[in-house]
């Protein structure tokens, strides 16, 4: 695949903006579109091209990546007389990055190649700073043909890149790293609430904490602001709250226990309901905060 040719990246939201971004870096021509101008603004700005609707923005791209919330965003993007199957060139690459739901991605990865198209669900992991450092873990389900032809274009934006089965093996991949995820977030929430009642130094915990066996990336990445009561979204706790709805109802369609899983699901929803859902999901330390009747420091 040439760096000659063209990208379309449909939502150039907190995910999608900084990879479009990136693919102008790498060399790649770039088009976006996204409902608020503002941002493709932003893109156009960065060296790349604005479209005015999705049909402008695909119509001449080699390779399309939609990076939307949910699954019905999915669906009304890639279906219908606007959406991206009826604009696409025939043999073009649809590479889906949103997290949605496996039923749906096997789904919409038949209807597009029913129409010509060739299709790849590849969610990603590593939040907004990894979406700005070019260094998201990919995980992709689908041909390895087509894996392997739009793999430059992967490499632009991401640093684990993956192929991990057929159709919407990618999405399977992305629920459970969602399930260990807000797992990891909920236990370090819990030892940090649990220093902080015994008033020891929470920077130095953290630190012989990260170099042992419970060494994690949220303790490295999002421990010390969670001390600090800034949560800033990277990820937002609506959208895990999302994903862990994917994840409980997938592992009951399977018949697999998560006993943990449904626990923190249950937690995070109620973070949400507490009306934090638009901060990052290490917020769901407020929530133990309150259950253990400690104030927010």
């Amino acid at each position: 695949m040439s760096e000659q040719q063209t990208v379309a990246v449909i939502g150039l939201g907190i995910m999608g903006g900084p990879m479009a971004a990136n693919l102008v870096r790498a060399g790649f021509t770039v088009t976006g579109y996204n409902r608020s101008p503002q941002k493709v603004e932003r893109l156009v700005e960065a060296g790349g091209r604005g479209a005015g609707s999705v049909a402008e923005a695909v119509a001449e791209a080699d390779v399309i990546i939609t990076m939307l919330p949910d699954s019905p965003d999915v669906e009304a993007v890639v279906t219908g007389d606007e959406g991206l199957i009826a604009h696409a060139r025939s043999g073009a690459i649809w590479v889906d990055a949103s997290t949605i739901r496996p039923d749906v991605a096997v789904a919409l990865a038949e209807q597009a190649r029913a129409a010509g198209l060739r299709a790849l669900d590849a969610p990603v992991s590593g939040g907004e700073q990894g979406a700005i450092d070019a260094a998201l873990s990919i995980m992709v389900g689908g041909e390895q043909a087509d894996f392997d032809e739009v793999r430059p274009v992967l490499e632009a934006v991401g640093k684990t890149i993956v192929l991990v089965g057929p159709s919407g093996s990618g999405q399977t991949v992305k629920a459970a790293n969602q399930l260990i995820v807000a797992g990891t977030i909920g236990l370090v929430a819990e030892a940090l609430v649990f220093l902080q009642a015994y008033d020891v130094d929470t920077d130095a915990a953290i630190q012989v904490l990260a170099g042992g066996l419970a060494g994690n990336r949220i303790l490295d990445r999002k421990a010390t602001a969670m001390v600090a009561g800034e949560f800033t979204p990277g990820f937002r706790i609506d959208l895990h709250h999302k994903d862990l709805g994917i994840v409980t109802s997938a592992a009951r369609e399977a018949g697999v226990a998560i006993p943990l899983g449904a626990l923190t699901a249950q937690l995070v929803g109620a973070t949400r309901a507490l009306g934090h859902g638009d901060l990052d999901h290490s917020a769901l330390m407020l929530l133990i905060q309150q259950l253990s009747g400690r104030t927010p420091r």
